[in-house]
């Protein structure tokens, strides 16, 4: 064979040679990024569990009664995002917290999060921070039903302009870092009491109502009117208060039953439960919180003069 042919030859064979190798390196290279890709994401999602079963731990105690109207801190390590949702489907309805954190400039998703047919939560669908405020207030309608938590960020701040003396007594007393009756920072969310101008939420005392972005919704009591704020959105305000009227109809169910219990011991009670049992049975929306507020105060009245309260 000529030595022209040899080269030929050598020129066809050695740029398949180096293809081969491209080609194998690339392979071998997606290879390694693939697994470490994954390394990543097992070890971001296992951070995020951890972060959640933190934030569970902290959120528990609120559960057995804290003292009224008292406000708590969380601090987490990293950017988070909390997810709130609420259904009312079942006898108690539940509410759902999702968790993301930020890693690596992303925020991680997990399939950890808390359902519970005891917490409810008013506050913004999705939360975002580092530091974030637990307000808590009981609500009685007319006997105690449930905690109530209201979830802000520490890179939000509330102002309340012109707002009665209790209400501005309370928040005061809170000193929580984000919430305002004076001196309000220029970027914070104004809830007015008097004047709709220049305000995010207008709350009507006389009517009971609560403006939130075009919407209405009614309250009664000074623990839903923070639910009303808090939430900022009818949807899952109106939903949680349906879990809370669910609730307290079958606490009054309970009440009643008592009373066959002490007639057995010899004292009888003169609450009569069925009127407001029927209200809350009947309950649809925040409208009928008025109707159902009569009732509540008819039972309250009642208990307070029984010779053997109910509660």
């Amino acid at each position: 064979m000529s030595l022209k042919k040899l080269n030929k030859k050598a020129q066809l064979q050695f740029p398949f040679a180096w293809v081969f190798a491209i080609i194998v390196g690339a392979i071998i290279i997606f290879i390694a990024i693939y697994a470490s890709t994954r390394v990543i994401n097992v070890g971001e999602e296992k951070v995020s569990a951890e972060l959640s079963q933190e934030f569970e731990s902290l959120l528990n105690p609120l559960e057995s009664g804290p003292e009224s109207g008292s406000s708590i801190s969380i601090d987490m390590p990293t950017e988070t995002q909390l997810i709130f949702s609420c259904s009312s489907f079942t006898d108690f309805g539940k509410q759902e917290i999702s968790l993301k954190q930020k890693i690596s400039n992303k925020f991680v998703s997990t399939d950890f999060s808390l359902v519970s047919e005891n917490k409810y939560i008013f506050s913004n669908k999705t939360v975002q921070g580092k530091k974030f405020f637990v307000f808590t207030k009981p609500f009685e309608f007319p006997f105690k039903v449930a905690d109530l938590m209201y979830f802000t960020s520490s890179d939000e701040s509330y102002c309340f302009l012109d707002a009665p003396k209790n209400i501005e007594r309370e928040i005061s007393n809170l000193n929580q870092e984000n919430l305002f009756v004076k001196d309000c920072p220029s970027n914070s969310k104004k809830i007015c009491f008097k004047s709709r101008t220049g305000c995010n939420v207008f709350v009507n005392e006389n009517l009971k109502t609560v403006s939130l972005e075009r919407e209405e919704v009614y309250y009664e009591t000074d623990a839903l009117l923070y639910a009303a704020i808090f939430s900022n959105n009818k949807q899952d305000y109106e939903c949680n208060v349906k879990r809370l009227m669910k609730r307290a109809e079958i606490l009054s169910r309970i009440y009643n039953e008592k009373t066959n219990i002490l007639a057995n011991q010899g004292c009888i009670s003169e609450v009569n439960l069925l009127p407001l049992i029927n209200s809350l049975n009947s309950y649809n929306s925040s409208d009928d919180l008025t109707f159902v507020k009569n009732f509540a105060d008819d039972a309250e009245l009642s208990n307070e003069r029984a010779r053997c309260k109910l509660w």
